[in-house]
């Protein structure tokens, strides 16, 4: 019912994340494919989440080190997708209008993985963990 919904939400939002970018690639005005090299940092984004989630310990403190190790590296991802397609149009590989286009699917994508993890991270019945 709720995480149904939500799932089909999350989905809609990450399908026009994803669009964002191929708009900024494919359009034949832009016509440069360089700024599907975000897509790495998409991916490799959780990754610091999964494994502070997996060693480090399951008491509820206010902080840990894994924990605020893994949010910086995440934040570092996450600045670096920003910071790629400015410096792809600072150096003119690809056109400004292209770099906001993926910037702003840059933001849809990350408020998308936000979201899953706010939504199916709490371990409830309905998590992410079952998948």
């Amino acid at each position: 019912p709720c995480a149904v919904a939500a799932l089909v939400a999350l989905s809609f939002s990450g399908a026009i994340g994803l669009t964002f970018l191929m708009l900024g690639c494919a359009l034949e005005y832009y016509g440069v494919y360089w700024p599907l090299f975000v897509l790495i940092f998409y991916f490799i984004c959780p990754i610091p989440h999964f494994i502070a989630k997996r060693v480090g310990d399951d008491s509820d403190a206010a902080s840990s080190a894994c924990r605020e190790l893994a949010y910086f590296f995440t934040t570092g991802i996450v600045v670096s997708a920003f910071g790629l397609p400015i410096i792809l149009a600072r150096v003119e590989a690809i056109k400004w209008g292209a770099c906001g286009l993926v910037l702003a699917g840059n933001a849809v994508i990350f408020l998308t993985i936000l979201g899953f993890f706010l939504v199916f991270g709490r371990g409830d019945d309905f998590s992410w963990e079952q998948w």
